[in-house]
């Protein structure tokens, strides 16, 4: 099921992951389980049967070179701004436990991430100001490629860590263009939709593709085949830098009350296969060509030639 919502030129859409099941998923006859030996193992196990915040959010930031000073600074501000409104806190308060769990890492190559918010709880008014007063007074940075399978590998084993357990997982990625370094993108999302995490994405859409590093045209459409994953997971596309702040608190608000758009997206999908996009490449005589691309999921800022279908 795909979703969207319209906010000026706002565009959002979700889709729901099936686990395939075969043979090796029968369950075998097996002693009842006692409970667990040591005190880790014990509280790992009350941890998991009690949840104690609504849900636990990872938002990976994408600082790469191809976002400009600008972009950076309306992001960190969107995120901190996003954070403390009216509505983020009527949301968080609608909530069962009306309290989650978030953790704010920026990323760029497959080896480069950097936590910027360890877990912190936001419950009301002051754990929230305290979450975006640190967004904003870390030094905003820039660096090298863009991976985002990194991200979403760097973002798992966070859960592991975080001493609170959520009612639901979602890992928020943002950037501006499509996986170019590290592992293939689809490898890491499906690995994370099958332990039970959704992958919302915030692709960024305010500059025309640079053809000559091979970005892609229709970024939102490759972050909704190829990065987003889970029950009820959504894009939000941003188109205008106007719009930058509105759109994360929108998606912000949508992550937290646990919701999903309202009206599903038939219009403009290929039956049962991926979105065609577009990217350009100047060609040894000079000329610049547009190639349609199977197999978009592969495609990428370093990218020489269209790849074949999977």
């Amino acid at each position: 099921m795909r979703w969207y919502v319209s906010i000026g030129v706002v565009l959002v859409a979700g889709r729901t992951r099936r686990r395939r099941c075969g043979e090796f998923c029968r369950a075998e006859p097996h002693e009842p389980a006692g409970p667990p030996a040591d005190p880790a193992s014990r509280q790992l196990a009350d941890k998991e049967a009690n949840p104690t915040v609504d849900v636990e959010l990872v938002l990976a930031v994408d600082v790469s070179y191809s976002m400009d000073m600008d972009e950076l600074a309306l992001q960190r501000e969107g995120y901190a701004q996003a954070i403390v409104s009216k509505e983020f806190l009527q949301a968080l308060k609608s909530g069962p436990n009306g309290r989650i769990s978030i953790t704010y890492f920026e990323w760029a190559a497959s080896t480069d991430q950097k936590i910027i918010i360890p877990w912190r709880v936001i419950d009301g008014p002051e754990t929230a100001d305290a979450v975006a007063n640190e967004i904003m007074k870390t030094p905003i940075r820039r660096a090298s490629r863009t991976s985002i399978s990194g991200a979403i590998n760097f973002a798992m084993p966070l859960f592991d860590e975080n001493p609170h357990r959520g009612l639901r997982r979602v890992i928020d990625i943002s950037g501006d263009g499509p996986n170019n370094n590290g592992a293939p993108v689809v490898i890491a999302r499906d690995a994370a939709v099958e332990k039970g995490v959704v992958i919302n994405g915030l692709p960024i859409m305010v500059k025309e593709p640079s053809y000559s590093t091979m970005d892609i045209d229709n970024l939102d459409f490759y972050y909704e085949d190829c990065v987003i994953g889970g029950p009820g997971s959504f894009v939000v596309t941003i188109k205008d830098r106007d719009k930058f702040k509105e759109a994360i608190r929108t998606k912000l608000l949508l992550e937290v009350a646990g919701r999903t758009p309202e009206r599903p997206v038939g219009a403009g999908r290929r039956p049962g296969g991926a979105r065609q996009l577009h990217d350009r490449r100047e060609d040894l005589a000079g000329q610049v060509g547009k190639v349609m691309i199977s197999g978009t999921c592969r495609v990428g800022k370093g990218a020489l030639a269209p790849c074949p279908p999977f």
